[in-house]
Parts: C-alpha cells; structure tokens; sequence
C-alpha cells in the first residue's frame, strides 16, 4: 500500500518534537519539518475521509490537545487533507504561500480564537414586542373579529416583521458595541438555525479570555435569560487561518 499522510495543522518551526497524540483510524500523530514549517501528521488508513462528526471532532480534538500543551501557534488545515508525498505540500502550500504562511503566524502569535453564538426565542421575542408597543398591538389585534382586505392583512404583518428585525438588529449591535472592541479582528459567519441570531468568532490575547469571559458573562445577565448564549473559549483558529483574510 502507498504511504498516505493525513495533515492536520502546521507549527512554525521547530514545532514540538513529541506530542503523543493519537490521530484519526487511532494513528499516532508525528511531526515532519519542510523549509521551515512544521506539519502534524498521521498516517492515513484511507484515501479519503468522511465528514462524520467522529472525524471531524477527531481532527479538532487533535489540534486542540497539541496547543493545550504548550504549542498555541498553529494554522489547523481543513479536515480530509490526504498526501501522498512531501513534495506536493512543498509544490502546492510551501512554495505559492511561503510568505503568506508567514504572516499568519505573525498575526496569530499570542492569540486565541474564540466564539459566540447567540440564540432566541421569536415567538417570545414577538409577544414582548407587542406588549412595548400598544399601537402595532392593536393592529394585530383588529386582524381578529373581523374582515380585513389583503392590503391591510400584509401592511399589519410587514410592520410587524420590520419591528422584529429592529428588535433583532439592536441585539446583536448590542454584541457588537460590547465585544468587538475586545478583540483584535473578528468573523461574523452565518447563522446555522432560524432561532440563531448571531455566530462571530473573535481573536484574543491568549491572557485576556477571563475579562472577555466576563463580558460574555455580563452580556447574559443584560438580557436577563431572554437570550442563549453559547461560548466557546477554546478552539483551533480556523476562522483566521484563511490566506485570503491577509491585509
């Protein structure tokens, strides 16, 4: 069988020199050093990998267990990256992106991403909304009892929509204002769920996560458990690893 490596993330070098970790199909993880990078790796037992959540939290899991350890510095690499030879990632990564490989090192040195994920309850959210504002109520209200024409149905229903989305918007500003001026640069992605109103990761000085933390914290209390706040304080920087988000 030809010998398969599966890549997880790169080490400026010298990199660590024994990790004792265990990769994806249970492979134990070496390192391999090219030009000045350094590669964490194992060996592949298949020529391609599925996307299962076993894979790709294995994949995570083995980023995250080398920078608990000491090596925080780390561009992961996306999940299902098989070689055959070192020379393809000299050819195609090393040799094009020498440079650019440089400065994400530079940019993450010190760094941490982590991430915040906001989550309501429209339903909830809309009755709330109704009862602040007694006009728009009793238009909804006239929708009961009586006829009404189309116009006047989609009039009542599109206010009623707009005053939602505002109510929205001036949450997540509210994320904004508090949180952004924390970080050194930051990713809003897309939302995943219709309940999910927000999803940013941000990058952190690695000791400044307990006051970021804190203002999470506060955040929670601000809203008084009308929101659901996911945190995550620790994960591999995948949202700023991207050679296309250099200056």
């Amino acid at each position: 069988m030809t010998d398969r490596f599966y890549l997880y993330g790169i080490f400026p070098a010298p990199g660590p020199q024994a990790l004792h970790l265990e990769g994806l199909d249970k492979q134990p993880v070496h390192t391999q050093v090219i030009d000045g990078f350094t590669f964490l790796y194992s060996e592949a037992q298949q020529e391609h990998y599925l996307a299962s959540r076993r894979n790709l939290l294995g994949h995570e899991k083995v980023l995250e267990q080398a920078m608990e350890v000491g090596y925080r510095t780390l561009l992961p690499l996306q999940f299902g990256l098989v070689i055959e030879n070192w020379e393809t990632v000299t050819q195609q990564l090393i040799t094009p992106y020498n440079q650019g490989l440089e400065k994400l090192f530079t940019k993450l040195d010190g760094q941490r991403e982590v991430g915040v994920k906001v989550f309501w309850e429209a339903d909830r959210e809309l009755l709330m909304l109704l009862e602040e504002n007694q006009s728009l109520k009793e238009k909804r209200d006239s929708l009961e009892g009586r006829t009404l024409g189309m116009d006047e149905v989609v009039a009542i229903g599109q206010a009623i929509e707009r005053a939602l989305e505002s109510r929205k918007q001036a949450i997540i500003q509210t994320f904004r204002d508090t949180l952004n001026a924390l970080s050194g640069d930051r990713v809003e992605n897309d939302t995943l769920t219709e309940a999910m109103i927000y999803n940013a990761a941000y990058l952190i000085p690695w000791q400044a996560e307990p006051d970021f933390s804190a203002y999470v914290e506060a955040l929670d209390h601000q809203f008084d458990g009308r929101l659901k706040i996911r945190y995550n304080n620790f994960t591999a920087p995948f949202n700023f690893a991207q050679l296309d988000r250099l200056d």
